[in-house]
């Protein structure tokens, strides 16, 4: 069960990354304009994915997901502060470019990976705990790397806006659909209101369509540019791929969970790192090549980590 849950969940992935990167590199899709696909995935689709999936949930499954929100929202956070601290400390990159390659560390791939593997693990209920974490991290890490990279990024906006520059870069950061949209989710969930048939249909629809254009997208980003597999791409592969789940496991036995919420929230933590990250460099026109190598590898090394992680917490 374990391999074949592993292969459901990882080939697709790396078909689609390729898709993409054989589409950039036969000049089949002009892998140096991408502006619009990034906007189709984090302005419309994405967006429309987390409302209808959390909008959608019934109360008391959102309500149980809260301890789901807690240790995955810790553990992003963390690993987010840390590996910013050290790409500025020992780097000495830009706060955007530390702020975007933290986000790729922290923030798992929860829509291409997280969906296929928890579906497949836990069924149907696994979309609930998937679609929280997702609000999780585009409530709390997507903001705050969106807020750093429009401060350092725009001094000219920031200088003629009339505000301070943290308001205005925290005022656009929370503008941005991906941001607003799972929060609105939950908060319409928990209101008790019931998303009507033909809107949950619509938005359905355009949502199915952002994990595997948001992979598509970065296999033709990852086309235009040479991989680099340097020691900081394996220290960040590390850090996704075996120092965050462990630091779940931690906050677990920390709060003493439940195994069932244990076991999804380890779980969930163990995915490989995410491509939101890659997605941002893009828009903001930042070290893409750095961000998508650790995307890659860690993607790969994962098929390790995450068939221990499913033979150890759901051994069948």
């Amino acid at each position: 069960m374990t391999s074949n849950v592993i292969l459901m969940a990882l080939v697709p992935v790396f078909f689609v990354l390729l898709l993409g990167f054989v589409a950039g590199k036969a000049r089949i899709v002009d892998n140096g304009r991408v502006e619009g696909l990034n906007a189709l995935v984090m302005d419309f689709a994405l967006p429309a994915s987390l409302f209808a999936a959390t909008a959608s949930a019934p109360r008391d499954r959102i309500t149980d997901q809260v301890p789901v929100f807690l240790v995955i929202g810790l553990t992003m956070l963390i690993i987010y502060l840390a590996w910013y601290r050290f790409e500025r400390t020992f780097f000495e990159v830009t706060r955007s470019d530390a702020a975007v390659q933290a986000l790729t560390v922290g923030f798992p791939n929860l829509a291409g990976v997280g969906l296929p593997i928890l579906s497949t693990v836990l069924g149907p209920a696994g979309v609930v705990p998937v679609a929280v974490a997702l609000a999780t991290g585009s409530i709390l890490v997507s903001p705050l790397t969106l807020v750093i990279a429009e401060m350092s990024g725009s001094k000219t906006r920031i200088a003629d806006a009339p505000a301070s520059p943290v308001l205005t870069a925290t005022r656009r950061a929370f503008a941005k659909p991906v941001v607003w949209a799972p929060a609105l989710g939950v908060v319409f969930s928990l209101s008790g209101l019931k998303l009507d048939p033909l809107v949950h249909a619509c938005l359905v629809l355009i949502g199915n369509a952002a994990a595997g254009v948001a992979l598509f997208l970065t296999g033709l980003v990852l086309s235009a540019q040479s991989l680099r597999v340097d020691w900081r791409v394996v220290a960040a592969t590390g850090a996704a791929d075996i120092l965050r789940p462990l630091l779940a496991v931690a906050i677990v036995y920390g709060f003493h969970l439940g195994p069932d919420v244990a076991k999804t929230a380890i779980l969930l933590a163990a995915l490989p790192s995410g491509f939101f990250g890659i997605l941002f460099a893009v828009n903001y026109r930042l070290d893409s090549a750095t961000v998508g190598s650790m995307v890659i590898t860690s993607t790969g090394f994962s098929i390790v980590t995450l068939a221990i992680a499913i033979a150890t917490l759901f051994p069948r």
